[in-house]
């Protein structure tokens, strides 16, 4: 497999989403990709670990991309290896009328992992500058005040929430939470493939719906107001990463290669030491469990 630095799929300047690229030759087979896969996940579930002996940092994924990118799959085979004390996975759908009593980010903050674990939100507050703006007539359903209509909507509502949002995120990083943000970037002709094989394959016909085709009518809309918010959110502190889609076994690895890279920069992540008392008397610890009666 060639040489992947992770650094490359970060948004650090503008991001033009015509210009990135969904697709990547990693030069190699699947099997060798499946392989190193394998590697990655696996040190990341023994990093895990020592992030919980650790108890000073958390991790928050945020997974974001058009209908059949793939998230679900990315999700089980990438966290596969953890254990499962180590990581809960949330997936954000319509909100429910106990969340629309709140605001919009209080279900994602009730949900953010504690210290040493790690949190997938499967679709994530960005759906609230996504799915919102496709469909403005969401937004009724908050119940703001002086809007009743979609044309009381102002038109800089979108940038308070980007500001919102970013403020949101510098203050859980602030407090030791590290945050992963991946776009997982589909091509429009892909989707159709994919959107194709859960018609043809009658064990996928379940994971059709007619609303993947209404979406897919606003895939423009959808591509524009991914790049206005990855362009407003990607800070250091809470970069967007660009993953190439179009293959699934390639963005598997990759996300979890972005995320073991980083994590591992984190020299302050080490399992605590052992208190000296114990370290001076572990023989005899040994010796009374061994000579039991």
């Amino acid at each position: 497999m060639k040489a992947i630095n992770t650094e490359d799929f970060k948004v650090n300047g503008k991001f033009n989403i015509k210009g990135a690229a969904t697709t990547l030759d990693v030069e190699t087979s699947d099997k060798k990709i499946a392989d190193s896969l394998e590697d990655v996940s696996t040190k990341l579930g023994k990093l895990q670990d020592k992030m919980y002996a650790n108890n000073r940092y958390s991790v928050l994924v945020c997974l974001q991309g058009m209908d059949t990118a793939g998230k679900d799959s990315l999700i089980r085979e990438v966290f596969k290896n953890f254990n499962a004390r180590g990581v809960n996975v949330y997936s954000f759908k319509k909100p429910s009328s106990a969340e629309l009593e709140h605001d919009y980010l209080w279900r994602h903050y009730i949900a953010l992992p504690e210290k040493g674990k790690f949190a997938v939100f499967n679709r994530s507050h960005y759906e609230n500058v996504l799915v919102t703006r496709v469909h403005p007539e969401l937004i009724l359903n908050e119940n703001l005040p002086g809007i009743n209509t979609v044309d009381d909507i102002p038109k800089d509502m979108w940038k308070h929430r980007y500001e919102q949002i970013n403020n949101f995120e510098k203050h859980i990083n602030a407090n030791g939470m590290i945050i992963f943000k991946f776009f997982l970037h589909l091509g429009k002709d892909e989707q159709k493939k994919r959107l194709l094989r859960r018609l043809d394959k009658q064990s996928h016909n379940w994971k059709f719906s007619p609303g993947d085709l209404e979406e897919r009518d606003l895939w423009d809309k959808y591509q524009e107001y991914y790049e206005d918010a990855i362009n407003h959110t990607s800070k250091e502190h809470a970069p967007w990463y660009v993953i190439p889609a179009d293959k699934k076994e390639i963005a598997r690895y990759l996300v979890a290669k972005t995320i073991l890279d980083a994590l591992k920069q984190y020299e302050d992540i080490k399992e605590p030491e052992v208190n000296e008392d114990i370290m001076k008397n572990i023989s005899l610890y040994k010796d009374k469990l061994l000579n039991e009666e």
